[in-house]
């Protein structure tokens, strides 16, 4: 496979009701059949009016930009100093959900369109009824979890799919591909930034060369994002706290405890869930440890005494829940003992 990524110069500035295949057709009058259309999203979102009106500066700009960012806001995911990300109507992980300040005038705001799949089609309809045969994506700029930097991804697709499923093939060695589907509409999206920029107001590329596959479905890009059940790290941190104090409210005698395969292990974890509740345990309170359980006395026999031993218990048991074990605890008339082993 060889590919060709071209840029499209001369669109120049978008606004409110052009026709975006008008634009591109007469910025690339070299466009041919198959070529692959990566659109910027905001020049998408200028066509389609999604501008917001705000003030050029001051607080007031500030406090329009939070309006607008709660109204495309489905969820907080996370928070940190200014930066805050959520997830959009559309299902989108991103900051500011994707509200943006650039290559725009200062009085307005530029939202991601409304659905960038729909967005999509109709521009891939629109370049059709002019004789081309062609692929669009709409991309946009996103950071990444674990990594710096950023990259364009795609937030819609029309004409082509959006996933390259491996699954079920076999590699040069023999071995069967079970998990591998690659996202080739956010790769196209990447390699097309390459030649288009932030600051050179070329907000069209083409990649040429490109043998995309197109499903009856023309499924778009909502194929690519996991729902709740399958995405292991949906929750953000705050989320992820107030749901982890949820479940510790709520822990129950295990049926059983099982055995340890590896009784260090057991200990280690013993000794971090004792460091982890030293500071709040009451003073007086006796707690003797081993691979598998701990015992519990309470400096005394008044009443106050036992209330306390029963939360360093929960505490101690929220602790090692927190790093897989499961717990039961036996209560008797000189203090308690906590069993835990591997869930």
């Amino acid at each position: 496979m060889r590919l060709e990524i071209l840029p499209v110069e001369g669109i120049g500035d978008v606004t409110p009701g052009d026709d975006l295949a008008e634009l591109i057709t007469g910025a690339a009058p070299w466009l041919r059949d198959d070529d692959v259309l990566v659109v910027t999203s905001k020049i998408v979102s200028k066509a389609e009016g999604r501008l917001v009106e705000v003030p050029a500066d001051g607080p007031e700009r500030d406090e329009a930009r939070v309006r607008a960012l709660e109204s495309e806001t489905a969820r907080v995911v996370a928070r940190r100093g200014p930066t805050t990300i959520v997830q959009t109507h559309h299902g989108f992980v991103m900051a500011a959900a994707g509200i943006d300040a650039s290559n725009v005038d200062k009085t307005h705001l530029v939202l991601l369109p409304a659905d960038s799949d729909a967005s999509a089609r109709r521009l891939r309809a629109d370049l059709a009824a002019r004789g081309l045969d062609v692929a669009v994506i709409v991309s946009d700029t996103m950071g990444r979890a674990w990594r710096n930097g950023l990259t364009d991804v795609a937030l819609g697709a029309s004409g082509i799919d959006a996933l390259l499923d491996h699954r079920g093939e076999i590699d040069p060695y023999g071995n069967e591909l079970s998990l591998t589907q690659m996202a080739v509409v956010d790769e196209l999206s990447a390699a097309a930034e390459l030649v288009k920029g932030k600051c050179d107001q070329v907000p069209v590329a083409v990649v040429r060369g490109y043998p995309r596959r197109v499903s009856d479905a023309d499924a778009g890009v909502r194929v690519l994002i996991r729902d709740a059940e399958s995405d292991m790290f949906g929750l953000g941190t705050a989320e992820a706290h107030a749901q982890g104090l949820r479940d510790a409210a709520v822990i129950t005698d295990a049926a059983q405890v099982g055995d340890f395969a590896d009784p260090e292990a057991g200990m280690a974890a013993a000794q971090r869930a004792l460091e982890l509740v030293g500071d709040v345990a009451t003073p007086g309170t006796q707690i003797v440890g081993s691979f598998d359980h701990m015992r519990l006395t309470p400096g005394g026999d008044e009443p106050a005494g036992l209330i306390r031993l029963g939360v360093i218990a929960h505490r101690l048991r929220a602790a090692l829940a927190a790093e897989g074990f499961a717990t039961r605890l036996e209560i008797d008339d000189q203090g308690a003992t906590l069993r835990f082993g591997e869930a």
